[in-house]
């Protein structure tokens, strides 16, 4: 039963992220469509020296701020910007239940084959360090410490997309001014003149247009991620240690549920540390069924 339910959790599709893609094109196409609504024509923009200043100089810039580790990492993280993942506090739920439901009816050794087959590291390092009898307390501060971990990891990935949004604008402006010298060399032309400024000026609107359009959004995209992920890691370790604690299933239920309500806003209070001790004590396997640790 414990095996389906990972297995049924770990199954979690992978599919667009409607909101990120509608949201590009909606962005793009009230731009471009005011644009052509004001007479302009699309070629107005697309100038392709504007493009190569500000992605190329943009991207140097981050190279310089950023360790080359994390760039690698950030950039692995760019599909997650338009492909959504979803796994459900609730399956993960059901999944830990499963799992605790078998310990308390075998104890904590039965779950052994279960851990095995656990596709997500995170749980499945938790159930194998409880298997294997550690400490509560360290197994804790063990897997606290790899959330906090990974949660660096993700803030530093996020980073690198707001420092690009901070450098792009910028970049346009030095790309507009590079135009401008260009056109203050063909004074002689007055209509040259007026066209070359124009030109000019595309390379500001590729800088902050992939600013506040891409970069910036593409950082708090990350950010909102993170934190389900950071959610969902804070709820396994829940689960885990109301396993190792020998609590009823429908009480670590009651306490899980927590995340599923409040997705991510709040964080549960610690069991065993405030609360109720009472219900905790009463929700504990009877000693005549060890844990088998």
């Amino acid at each position: 039963m414990a095996a389906k339910a990972g297995a049924k959790q770990k199954k979690a599709a992978v599919k667009p992220d409607l909101a990120t893609c509608c949201g590009l094109l909606l962005a793009l196409g009230g731009i471009l469509g005011g644009l052509l609504l004001e007479g302009g024509n699309l070629r107005d923009v697309a100038q392709i020296t504007a493009a190569m200043i500000v992605l190329g100089g943009t991207l140097g810039a981050v190279m310089v701020t950023t360790p080359v580790s994390v760039l690698v990492s950030a950039a692995k993280k760019l599909p997650l910007i338009f492909l959504d993942r979803h796994e459900s506090a609730s399956a993960v739920t059901e999944e830990i239940i499963a799992y605790a439901t078998k310990a308390r009816k075998s104890g904590i050794v039965s779950l052994e084959p279960d851990a095995a087959a656990v596709q997500d590291p995170f749980l499945k390092k938790a159930l194998e360090l409880a298997i294997d009898g550690m400490d509560l307390n360290e197994l804790r501060g063990m897997m606290e410490l790899e959330i906090s971990l990974e949660e660096q990891r993700g803030e530093a990935e996020a980073k690198v997309y707001e420092a690009a949004g901070g450098y792009a604008p910028t970049i346009g402006i030095i790309g507009a001014v590079l135009g401008l010298i260009q056109v203050m060399k063909h004074l002689e032309n007055i209509e040259e003149v007026g066209k070359g400024i124009a030109v000019a000026f595309v390379a500001t609107v590729y800088g902050v247009g992939s600013a506040n359009i891409f970069f910036l959004p593409a950082a708090n995209k990350i950010k909102a991620r993170l934190k389900s992920t950071i959610h969902l890691r804070e709820q396994m370790l829940e689960g885990v240690v109301g396993i190792v604690e020998g609590l009823n299933p429908k009480l670590i239920r009651s306490k899980l549920e927590a995340y599923s309500r409040h997705g991510g806003e709040s964080k549960p209070a610690k069991a065993g540390k405030e609360g109720a001790p009472a219900a905790s004590e009463a929700g504990k396997a009877p000693k005549a069924a060890p844990s088998g640790a």
